[in-house]
């Protein structure tokens, strides 16, 4: 029997083939990517054979075979973790890890429970082509017939190299044009160019981000003002200063969807509180009421109540532009001689709140050190909501007034465990875990909100304020939607985990008595010209994407982070245009006109926040009120 002879770099070649078909297997396993079409399934199988063929390739170059053996095992081991890693992020986050979310470290400790809740056994996978490789090289013959590598032959290599980039390119550009020039979806962007390219790409556009600060000059706000002049809605003037010179409490909602307001699970009543205020007379609730949050999940629904700008696509802004200039609601307030500040049981450096809120203009931010975690008080990262609350209202007491507080819940948070004796109702029963606790955890949140509601007037600051509460962000991710389908007993289609982003908005005014349900379409992004103008203060001259949805002028439109929009006729998702009231797809015609329009309102957001634009406009405002004195 003939020897095998193995050529010099056949231990290269079963790298390629071992990660190529490992990556390839995860996508289809880790990842719930919708493929449509055949063409796409080959997209998918394609696109990381070209990273893998010049990152491996540089092996070529490497005379020593030990030296070549080692940079490859390097390779492989670099290409599991970073597949590893993304499988982990997107089972909690539903997307894919962006650089600034890699340089958020103070974040890290803190998540510790919910990463540790999206370990799975089979991760190990992501692993097995590093054995197979390491395998080769251990077991493979030594024997070398062929002499060194020419320069032709790694010419040619790499020359088959761009080509299978071209034609991966080629091919994602047929499926979905224009992709690396308007997409805000990293899963459109895994999809056709793959992990590793997804990640190359996104190097690009945060170093371009960076370096449009440098080169703002202040005139692009000229073209971002006549837009959000244009689309400016005139307050109701029956609703102008309702709740003018009273204290205002915002309390978000941690992790709080609107599909369990006014709902059963297994017979028993989820949010009996909150279904309670949902007819109050002084309440507004509006059941048709969107998050717009991105990767910075709660920290991004403050950006957006504060500033009513979108975050950020793929990193949080209370992280990567915590140094520019704002108009935020606070510092509204502030100039209106309201005592601005936060209440949050939490390390005041998580998310980088203790540096974001000096830009934002807070006067004080109460965080773990201000509360006494009892005994059995603590949950996740910091305390239980019921002794949170408590411990606020105290604090408020102590405050001057009027006063803005903003109070960010923590009990219900993924991964959604509670002890024992917070249990108020028993657990559902599906194969999600992560769904089967949520429904506790938000039972838990409701009596606390009742607590609250109960402190305030025992505390008699109930009267003479407005409280807001809204769910900050979604708490059950698509990733389990199988569950959720069992919940909702129907199959969740793309349509459906767009209507399932509905967070519950309450504006309660005490007092009041002509409150009612809005099924008006609204986003976070409304909120704050919406309490501004309650409290009788103009919204016109600001810089705001949102508009009051008390306005008769409102339109029922919101802009989802990564591109999706909804209406009061369609919603749109994944390049589908869907009927509002039938779920089924419909004419795309019927959503052309906002899909632009989309484009254009989160590129606008992104100038101001990547050029520091506000900066400019505060210039010329003390330019201006200097003139005036000079006049004077």
């Amino acid at each position: 029997m003939n020897k095998i002879v193995w050529s010099k770099h056949s231990v290269l070649v079963i790298a390629i083939v071992a990660t190529w078909l490992t990556t390839y297997f995860g996508y289809i396993t880790s990842f719930n990517m919708k493929i449509d079409n055949i063409m796409q399934e080959f997209i998918l199988f394609l696109n990381p054979l070209s990273f893998l063929l010049f990152v491996y390739g540089i092996a070529l170059f490497i005379k020593s075979t030990k030296r070549r053996n080692f940079y490859i095992m390097t390779v492989s081991v670099l290409t599991s973790i970073i597949m590893f890693s993304n499988a982990v992020f997107y089972r909690f986050f539903n997307d894919f890890i962006t650089l600034p979310v890699l340089f958020q470290t103070s974040n890290f400790g803190d998540l510790s429970s919910s990463v540790t809740a999206n370990l799975h056994v089979m991760d190990i996978f992501f692993f097995t082509d590093v054995l197979i490789i390491y395998l080769a090289i251990r077991f493979m013959p030594k024997d070398n017939p062929i002499g060194q590598q020419n320069k032709n032959g790694r010419k040619l290599y790499f020359v088959m190299t761009a080509a299978v980039m071209m034609v991966n390119l080629g091919l994602a550009e047929m499926e979905r044009p224009q992709l690396l020039t308007r997409s805000f979806d990293r899963e459109l962007l895994v999809k056709n160019i793959g992990t590793y390219n997804y990640h190359i790409y996104d190097l690009f556009i945060q170093s371009k981000s960076h370096a449009q600060r440098a080169l703002a000059d202040g005139s692009e706000l000229v073209e971002v003002s006549n837009y959000i002049n244009a689309s400016y809605a005139a307050p109701d003037p029956e609703m102008f200063g309702v709740a003018e010179g009273r204290n205002i409490i915002a309390i978000s909602l941690e992790s709080l969807q609107s599909f369990v307001i006014n709902e059963k699970m297994d017979g028993h009543v989820i949010t009996p509180f909150l279904n309670e205020l949902t007819k109050d007379p002084d309440t507004f609730y509006f059941s048709d009421f969107y998050h717009n949050t991105g990767l910075g999940k709660t920290s991004d629904s403050e950006f957006l109540l504060e500033n009513s700008l979108y975050p950020r696509n793929g990193s949080a802004v209370f992280f990567t532009h915590s140094g520019n200039t704002y108009q935020s609601m606070a510092a509204k307030l502030g100039e209106n001689d309201y005592y601005t500040n936060v209440m949050h049981a939490n390390n005041r450096s998580f998310w980088n709140r203790d540096i974001m809120y000096g830009a934002l203009g807070i006067d004080k931010f109460y965080d773990i050190e201000s509360y006494t975690v009892g005994e059995g008080e603590a949950v996740n990262w910091g305390m239980k909501d019921i002794p949170f609350f408590d411990q606020s209202v105290e604090l408020m007491k102590e405050m001057p007034q009027p006063f803005y507080s903003r109070l960010i819940t923590l009990t219900n948070h993924h991964p959604f465990d509670l002890d024992e004796e917070d249990k108020l109702i028993p657990e559902y029963t599906s194969n999600s875990s992560t769904l089967n606790k949520y429904f506790q955890a938000v039972r838990y949140m409701d009596e606390a909100v009742k607590i609250l509601f109960e402190d305030l007037k025992e505390s008699g600051l109930y009267d003479n304020s407005i409280i807001v509460m809204y769910g900050d962000h979604y708490g059950i991710s698509e990733n389990h939607n199988k569950a959720m389908g069992m919940y909702q007993d129907k199959e969740i289609t793309p349509f459906d985990s767009a209507k399932l982003q509905k967070v519950p908005l309450y504006i309660h005014i005490p007092g009041y008595g002509k409150g009612k349900t809005i099924d008006e379409v609204s986003g976070q992004i409304d909120l704050k010209p919406t309490i501004l103008h309650l409290m009788g203060l103009e919204t016109k001259e600001d810089m705001t994407l949102g508009s009051d949805i008390l306005s008769p002028d409102h339109e029922p439109f919101t802009i989802f982070r990564d591109g999706r929009f909804v209406t009061d006729k369609n919603v749109y998702t994944q390049e589908v245009c869907y009927d509002s009231e039938t779920g089924e797809e419909t004419d795309m015609v019927e959503c052309e006109p906002f899909i632009e329009r989309s484009v254009t309102e989160l590129n606008y957001s992104d100038m101001i926040i990547n050029g520091d634009l506000l900066r400019f406009k505060e210039e010329q405002e003390q330019s201006t009120e200097i003139n005036s004195k000079d006049k004077e």
